[in-house]
C-alpha cells in the first residue's frame, strides 16, 4: 500500500504529482456528460483504434466512443507509472478509470502504454486485433502530440518545437504566480530557424498516421467501410502567428494532405474515409504549452460561459457522424469542422476587444479566471468537485489488466 495526502505542486501549468482520486472523478464526469444515444449500444459494437487516448481530445475519443457507440478495440497511449517518490502521471490514473468504466459497461477494450511512433507498438496491436477482434478495425482515432519523434526506418530522432516562422513573435499571455495570483505579461519568440519546421513536420504531422494505415492495411485488418480521423485544431486569428502560421501550423498543413491523400487510397481499397477533425479549443496538457494560448482560452470561456462545448461533447459529435448517425460533413479540405461555435465572427471580435484591454489590472473582468485555473488543475486530479483532498489516497493503482 501507498497511501498519501497528495497536495498540488506545480511549476506554471505543469504539476509534479497527479491525484488518483481526482483523474477518476473526471473521466466519471466525462463519460456522464456524453450525450446518451437515441438507443443503448447492444451486442458486439464496432471496433476501434484510438491512439493517444490518455489526455485531451484523444481521451474524450475513447470515453465518447465507449459510452455512446460502444465500441470495443485497442486505445494506446504513453504514460508513466508510479515511483516511490512521483505519483504516476495523470494520464495513468485516467487510463486505469477509463478502463474500470469500460468493464462495468460490457465494453471490450484493451489499453497499451508505450511509445505510438515505433513499430513495436504497431505489430502488438496488429497481433491483438487477430487475436481478439477477428482482425478486422472499423474505425482509428489519431491524437498524438509529442515533444519528439524516433523514425523507425532510420532511428533518427525528430523534436518539434513551438516557433513563429519568418520573425519573431510577441505575444500577450496568462501566467500564475505561486498562490495563484494572474498576471498578463509579453513573451516573445524567435522564429524557427535550421530545421525546426521540419523537425515538427516529422513530428506532429501525417507520417505516423500514414504508417498506421500503411501497416495494417498491409495485414488485411482494414475492415470494408474503415474511416479513419485524425484530430487537429486551427484555432483563431490572435493565435494564428505561433500556432496556424507557426511550426506547429506547418504540422497540421502536412496532416491536412496526408488525410487527402489517404482519402483517396481508402476509398479504392476499402471504400473507407479518411478526415481530419477541426476541434475547438479547451484547457489540455498541450494546449498550455502554447504561448498566448491560456489567455485566449480565458478570454474565450469569459465571452461564451457555458456555451464553451467541451472535449466530451465535441468528440460525440464526431463520433456520430464517422458511425453514419448523422450525415459526415466536410469542408474543402476534407476537414470536420468542430470548431464553428468558437470561429463566430461575433465571438471572436467580443474575444479581440478583451485582448486589447485585457491586462493584469484589468483581466479579472474580461477572463474566467477562476474556472481557468480550475481547468488547469483538474488536468491533474485537481480541483475536482466531491473529491476529499484531504484524505489519504492510494497512489499504486495498477495498469489494466485485459480481462479473459
Amino acid at each position: 500500500m501507498s497511501e498519501r495526502v497528495i497536495n498540488p505542486r506545480s511549476r506554471g501549468f505543469l504539476f509534479l504529482d497527479s491525484h488518483p482520486a481526482g483523474c477518476e472523478r473526471v473521466v466519471q464526469d466525462m463519460w456522464s456528460a456524453v450525450p446518451a444515444p437515441p438507443s443503448a449500444p447492444e451486442g458486439d459494437g464496432p471496433v476501434a483504434l484510438v491512439i493517444g487516448s490518455s489526455a485531451g481530445y484523444g481521451l474524450a475519443a475513447a470515453i465518447a466512443g465507449l459510452a455512446r457507440v460502444g465500441i470495443r478495440g485497442i486505445a494506446v497511449c504513453f504514460e508513466k507509472a508510479p515511483t516511490e517518490r512521483r505519483t504516476a502521471t495523470a494520464g495513468w490514473y485516467r487510463t486505469a478509470a477509463t478502463a474500470e468504466l469500460a468493464r462495468k459497461h460490457g465494453r471490450d477494450m484493451l489499453f497499451l502504454n508505450g511509445d505510438a511512433f515505433g513499430d513495436a507498438m504497431k505489430e502488438q496491436v496488429s497481433e491483438l486485433l487477430a487475436e481478439r477482434f477477428g482482425g478486422r478495425l472499423d474505425y482509428l482515432l489519431y491524437s498524438v502530440a509529442a515533444p519528439r519523434r524516433t523514425d523507425p526506418d532510420t532511428g533518427v530522432v525528430y523534436a518539434s518545437v513551438l516557433k513563429p516562422i519568418g520573425q519573431p513573435h510577441r505575444t500577450k499571455t496568462l501566467v500564475f504566480d505561486g498562490q495563484g495570483a494572474p498576471e498578463v505579461a509579453e513573451l516573445e519568440t524567435a522564429p524557427a530557424d535550421g530545421d525546426d519546421i521540419e523537425q515538427t513536420v516529422a513530428v506532429m504531422g501525417g507520417a505516423d498516421w500514414e504508417r498506421w494505415i500503411d501497416h495494417l492495411a498491409d495485414r488485411g485488418q482494414l475492415a470494408d467501410g474503415f474511416t479513419t480521423a485524425a484530430l487537429s485544431y486551427i484555432g483563431s486569428p490572435l493565435t494564428a502567428a505561433i500556432y496556424r502560421q507557426g511550426t506547429i501550423g506547418a504540422a497540421k498543413a502536412h496532416l491536412e494532405v496526408t488525410a487527402r491523400t489517404l482519402d483517396e487510397r481508402l476509398a479504392k481499397q476499402v471504400g473507407g474515409r479518411a478526415v481530419t477533425s477541426v476541434n475547438g479549443a479547451a484547457v489540455t496538457q498541450s494546449s498550455t504549452a502554447v504561448p498566448g494560448i491560456a489567455l485566449y482560452v480565458g478570454l474565450l470561456r469569459g465571452v461564451l460561459g457555458d456555451a464553451l462545448v467541451p472535449p466530451i461533447v465535441q468528440l460525440a459529435d464526431l463520433w456520430d457522424q464517422l458511425t453514419g448517425a448523422r450525415q459526415l460533413t466536410v469542408d474543402d479540405e476534407s476537414r470536420v469542422r468542430l470548431d464553428t461555435w468558437e470561429l463566430a465572427d461575433s465571438v471572436q471580435a467580443e474575444v479581440a476587444d478583451r485582448w486589447k484591454k485585457a491586462t493584469t489590472d484589468t483581466i479579472g473582468e474580461h477572463a474566467a479566471l477562476s474556472w481557468f485555473h480550475d481547468e488547469v488543475r483538474r488536468l491533474y486530479g485537481f480541483a475536482v468537485p466531491g473529491v476529499d483532498y484531504a484524505a489519504p489516497v492510494e497512489t499504486d493503482v495498477p495498469w489494466p489488466e485485459p480481462t479473459p
